[in-house]
């Protein structure tokens, strides 16, 4: 017997049900499904008009989940590729830049929690953060080890 085909409205409600998505992720996984007739750009519109898909929220949720462990332009890259723009975008940027140093600090004190004793081990250190996608201000400041504020 094979099993019942899930509508389009129940596979978005299902996938929203899990996690918070972007329109346009969204959108990617519905059209995999979608047949002659639907409408997926209406769907969609009808998800957010009632409120079950935010653009904002999943912004939020996305810099939640990956703001622990990477830095701004690693975040600030997939909010762009999952199609956040505008002042949503914007306000999240600037967000994160006032807690880059900190969060850089709190990715290198868990990984390293030493301060470089040579020329290697620093630029090993440096090389790290930096693939995480800290800014080079902010691993210098989390490369000195320390907890002073005045480095923001």
């Amino acid at each position: 017997m094979p099993r019942q085909q899930l509508s389009l409205k129940a596979r978005a409600l299902k996938y929203l049900s899990t996690r918070e998505h972007s329109r346009l992720e969204l959108a990617r996984k519905l059209s995999r499904y979608a047949e002659e007739g639907d409408d997926v750009e209406a769907l969609l519109d009808f998800l957010e008009k009632n409120n079950w898909l935010s653009q904002e929220r999943f912004a939020e949720s996305l810099v939640h989940r990956r703001a622990g462990r990477y830095g701004n332009a690693r975040v600030l890259a997939e909010l762009q590729q999952h199609g956040v723009d505008g002042d949503a975008f914007d306000e999240l940027k600037s967000e994160l830049k006032e807690s880059e140093t900190a969060r850089a600090r709190d990715v290198w004190r868990r990984k390293f929690g030493r301060v470089p004793q040579d020329a290697e081990e620093r630029s090993k250190q440096m090389r790290f953060l930096m693939q995480r996608g800290f800014s080079q201000s902010a691993v210098r400041a989390a490369l000195k080890g320390g907890d002073d504020e005045d480095d923001l």
